[in-house]
């Protein structure tokens, strides 16, 4: 089964950022507890989805960032 790209380069890049951005702002003890909790959880996905270029929600809502699709 392969899975469709729906997500170009500018998404991508700028799931990365927010990644980064939580991890920094975890690290630096900006977040904590529930919050640092769920943001981390978010960023995980992010994380993923940007890694494999496809995103679940894209797809039930019939979104593409990907110009190629």
């Amino acid at each position: 089964m392969k899975i469709k790209k729906n997500m170009g380069s500018v998404d991508r890049i700028v799931r990365l950022v927010l990644v980064a951005l939580v991890a920094v702002l975890y690290f630096m003890n900006v977040i904590s507890g529930t919050l640092a909790l769920v943001l981390g959880v978010l960023a995980v996905v992010f994380l993923i989805t940007s890694l494999v270029s496809f995103c679940p929600l894209y797809t039930l809502f019939g979104i593409s960032t990907n110009k190629k699709s």
